[in-house]
Formats: structure tokens, C-alpha cells, sequence
């Protein structure tokens, strides 16, 4: 049985909303000669943005898999495979910020480490069945950042938007 883990909704929506609160007034606020280029760039911008959040981990009984779905798959070629078999340790490393991430070791001839995916919907599900497949103690491996820092990142987008269409409602943000 394969099992699907996405890209945590409230990171996927709290990214596309202050992607909107950002570029959205450009196009009013640009000089004539570049708002045709702006109207074009920035839906292209959002699905470009919508195709990179649809990352996806799936979990099977042969192992897991990191990529994109076919819809954007050809465009963003970056993932990868590590059968069960593969996986011989869980290595932690410090980030610049003081969190820490951790990258699963691959065992064999091939060796190397990948990123184990931290910002997907129902992580800690994720880690249970990781743990249990792979035979890895998965007890100290928490979330990279805490859900309190997307929810006001989350807030700020949606007061920054908010207050963007009130200027452009209220005439005060308008065509140059």
C-alpha cells in the first residue's frame, strides 16, 4: 500500500498568500511599458510557485520517493527513490538558524544522504511508518520550524493583501 504525503497545507497556502500579497499590486504600480509583461509573468509566477509546492513523499512497502505529480513532474526533474533496504542511518545536522534537519544515509556502493522531507502534511504519521519500515529511531526528529511561525507569516500576508485591496478599492492604489 502506497501512502501520499503533500506538502503541509498551511506552509503550501501561507506560501501562495504572500506570493499574492507580494506581486499582485505590481502590475498597478509598474510603468506603463511593463504592466503587458507583469499581467503575463505574474499568473505564470503562481503556477510556477503551485508546481514547486506540489512536492510530494510516497511511502510504500519497497521504500519512499521524493518528486512532483506528472502535471509538473517534466519541469521540476529533481527527487528521488531509497528502498528500504537502502537506508542505513539517520544523520543530524544544524542548520544556520539553530534548527536541525536530519538526511537519511544510504547504504551500499552508491552511498550518500538525502533530505528526510520535514514540511509534509501529517509528519508525524510520516516518521511512525518511516520508523517502523525502516528500523530507524525516528524519536528525536521533530518539525524543522514550529506551525506558530507560518501562522503569523500566514497573518502578516493576509493583512498585507487585505490592505492592498482596500487601497486599490478605495482609489488610492490605481493605475498610474
Amino acid at each position: 500500500m502506497t501512502v501520499v504525503h503533500p506538502l503541509d497545507r498551511l506552509i503550501s497556502s501561507t506560501l501562495v498568500l504572500l506570493y499574492l500579497a507580494l506581486v499582485l499590486p505590481l502590475p498597478l504600480l509598474a510603468p506603463e511599458a511593463l504592466r503587458p509583461w507583469l499581467l503575463l509573468l505574474v499568473p505564470l509566477g503562481l503556477v510556477l510557485l503551485l508546481a514547486v509546492l506540489s512536492e510530494r513523499v510516497w511511502l510504500s512497502d519497497e521504500g519512499l520517493r521524493l518528486g512532483h505529480p506528472a502535471w509538473c513532474g517534466w519541469l521540476l526533474r529533481r527527487g528521488w527513490t531509497l528502498r528500504w533496504d537502502e537506508v542505513e542511518a539517520l544523520v543530524p545536522v544544524g542548520t544556520s538558524q539553530g534548527g536541525r534537519v536530519f538526511y537519511v544515509r544510504r547504504r551500499g556502493p552508491e552511498g550518500g544522504a538525502v533530505l528526510l522531507p520535514h514540511r509534509i502534511a501529517r509528519f508525524e504519521a510520516f516518521l511512525e511508518q518511516f520508523s517502523r519500515r525502516s528500523g530507524l529511531d525516528t524519536r528525536g526528529v521533530g518539525r524543522l520550524t514550529p506551525p506558530w511561525t507560518y501562522q503569523l507569516l500566514a497573518a502578516l500576508s493576509g493583512l498585507m493583501l487585505a490592505a492592498e485591496l482596500g487601497a486599490f478599492a478605495t482609489g488610492r492604489l490605481a493605475l498610474i
